[in-house]
């Protein structure tokens, strides 16, 4: 079973107290890095979208996609996140609570765009509004099965 976007959000909040947890066999980064890169996405990608000529929208078949899609899955070391998406800044619980509420609030905003308002993914192609929150939710649980199996060693 999916989960949708706001369940996985829910997974997020869950772990920001242990976002100075580490597991080198896991992951370089620590499990704030993990919850601000998930957030940082949310939140580029809803601008993106927003700014988004619905006009413009073409959709086309990506192989790629409609395997990430059919099995909910992304697999692990195979992208390279873009510079736009990967946290900078010192992390904080109160930065990590900023950052999903923020996440929150633009998935609210997305939630009521223009059916093919979108964002161009560069293995995916153009995702209009629906295909986005299905990898918004997607990517997320990604990273919280990355989180799950850094804090199993905890």
């Amino acid at each position: 079973m999916r989960k949708n976007i706001d369940v996985v959000l829910e997974g997020l909040e869950d772990k920001i107290r242990f976002f100075e947890s580490t597991n080198q066999q896991v992951s370089s980064a620590a499990v704030g890095w993990h919850i601000e890169h998930s957030l940082l996405v949310i939140i580029k990608i809803c601008e993106a979208v927003s700014g988004s000529n619905p006009d413009k929208y073409q959709r086309k078949f990506s192989l790629k996609w409609l395997l990430v899609w059919i099995t909910g899955t992304i697999p692990r070391g195979k992208a390279k996140a873009p510079p736009t998406v990967i946290p900078e800044a010192e992390l904080t619980i109160f930065s990590l609570k900023n950052s999903l509420e923020l996440a929150r609030k633009s998935i609210l905003s997305l939630k009521g765009a223009d059916f093919n308002q979108y964002f161009y993914h560069p293995l995916f192609g153009m995702m209009n509004r629906e295909s986005t929150l299905v990898f918004f939710a997607i990517h997320t649980n990604h990273h919280l099965k990355i989180i799950r199996d850094i804090l199993k060693s905890r």
